[in-house]
């Protein structure tokens, strides 16, 4: 079965670094051109040389694009449709999070962050989905998170922002697949990228290293669930251990145990000074 990718128009947003750089890279041999989009016009202008000589056949198109805001996604579209033709795949890869105890949270940020995880990853599904159900082919990727299926004190607005990708990609999956269309969600753990500085930790402690997976790896899994039309992936071994057991124990349980995690967590971010709380 070929790829969905293959010989299609891809947008890849968030492709200026970590998985959707990784992500680009690894669908450019199949592709018929890619449209790299985020905010860093540098960072996408260096990969698309980087891939115009690599694969020179291969379309590139940079578009800068703020995605909190709807209308730079709405000309996004138009534009890459314009230029490129009909959009095969949409990669929704962007995104961001914010870790802290919800009653200290800056609003502008977690605003910010439903805009992109949410608000503009809905849009931009709802706008190349039609077609593909009308054609009959076609593919969304979303990257996601592993607390798209779990919960964590600390992080409650960004889970939040992640349940909805989930609630929003297994619903598309089962409206698209007897189509032709395919909708994948990537749930990974700790991912070695520019994330966890946007993040904020004020955990003041890393991912443990069994978790983390490379950026190279996590995209070679996600579109290798991706080809074989798989509602949900989540790569490395440690994460789909983790996922497994979370999905085995009762929420009760969890609830439980996530106590005194939250009361630690409260403790180690009021104990920081106030400008990194």
């Amino acid at each position: 079965m070929a790829s969905p990718w293959k010989d299609a128009v891809v947008v890849v947003t968030g492709a200026s670094s970590g998985i959707g750089l990784e992500l680009a890279r690894h669908m450019a041999p199949e592709a018929k051109a890619l449209a790299l989009v985020a905010r860093r016009r540098e960072r996408l202008e260096d990969l698309a040389v980087e891939l115009r000589e690599k694969h020179p056949r291969l379309e590139v198109m940079v578009r800068p694009t703020d995605l909190a805001d709807l209308a730079q996604c709405g000309a996004m579209i138009d534009d890459v449709t314009a230029r490129l033709g009909r959009i095969g795949v949409l990669v929704n890869n962007a995104g961001f999070g914010d870790m802290g105890v919800f009653d200290r949270a800056d609003w502008d940020k977690i605003h910010s962050m439903i805009q992109v995880n949410v608000t503009a990853l809905t849009y931009l599904s709802q706008r190349v989905f039609p077609e593909m159900v009308a054609m009959g082919h076609g593919g969304i990727l979303n990257i996601s998170s592993g607390f798209g299926l779990e919960f964590l004190p600390s992080f409650a607005a960004y889970v939040a922002t992640k349940h909805y990708v989930t609630g929003l990609s297994e619903s598309l999956h089962c409206e698209g697949r007897p189509l032709g269309v395919t909708v994948t969600q990537v749930c990974p753990g700790p991912v070695d990228t520019e994330f966890e500085g946007v993040l904020g930790n004020k955990a003041g402690r890393p991912p443990p290293s069994i978790a983390q997976i490379s950026a190279a790896k996590c995209a070679r899994q996600a579109l290798r669930g991706f080809a074989r039309r798989r509602a949900l992936v989540i790569p490395g071994f440690f994460m789909k251990l983790t996922m497994w057991s979370g999905a085995w124990s009762p929420r009760w349980l969890k609830r439980l145990i996530y106590l005194p995690v939250a009361s630690w967590f409260r403790r180690r971010q009021l104990a920081a000074p106030l400008a990194d709380a």
